[in-house]
């Protein structure tokens, strides 16, 4: 797959993620610039309007990683946010990133780390605080 799927976020998300970036240097995070164009390239909606299959911030989500065919469930969090019971991944790492306004059924390439490229298939939003009514996460 060669390009990126359409990603929606919420005014909500968005807005939280535009004052996080403005308060990371690019050097203290060197991936600031292709988190900012995912935000400029989004769909933003009204959080009450997301679809119920959406990855949002803290959505958990089931996902998996090809070529390797890894999957994995994690909820995608603000840096600094840890839930216990949960596995987290931090909007800053780069798996984070790529999730963010993925629906169910997407494939999104992303760069690796030490070089190549990823894919991120979208198996399953488990979990999102839109779909249950929690507007204020």
């Amino acid at each position: 797959m060669s390009t990126k799927p359409e990603i929606i976020i919420t005014t909500q998300d968005a807005e939280r993620l535009e004052i996080l970036l403005d308060s990371l240097s690019s050097v203290a995070f060197p991936a600031k610039a292709g988190l900012a164009e995912e935000l400029d390239r989004a769909v933003r909606v009204d959080p009450r309007q997301v679809p119920p299959t959406v990855v949002t911030m803290n959505s958990t989500v089931r996902f998996e990683l090809q070529p390797s065919g890894g999957e994995r469930c994690l909820k995608l969090v603000y840096p600094g946010s840890r839930d216990n019971d949960e596995e987290t991944v931090s909007i800053l790492a780069p798996v984070g990133s790529a999730l963010l306004g993925l629906s169910e059924g997407d494939e999104m390439p992303w760069p690796r780390p030490g070089g190549g490229t990823l894919r991120l298939v979208i198996k399953e939003v488990v979990d999102q605080p839109e779909r249950s009514g929690n507007f204020d996460l």
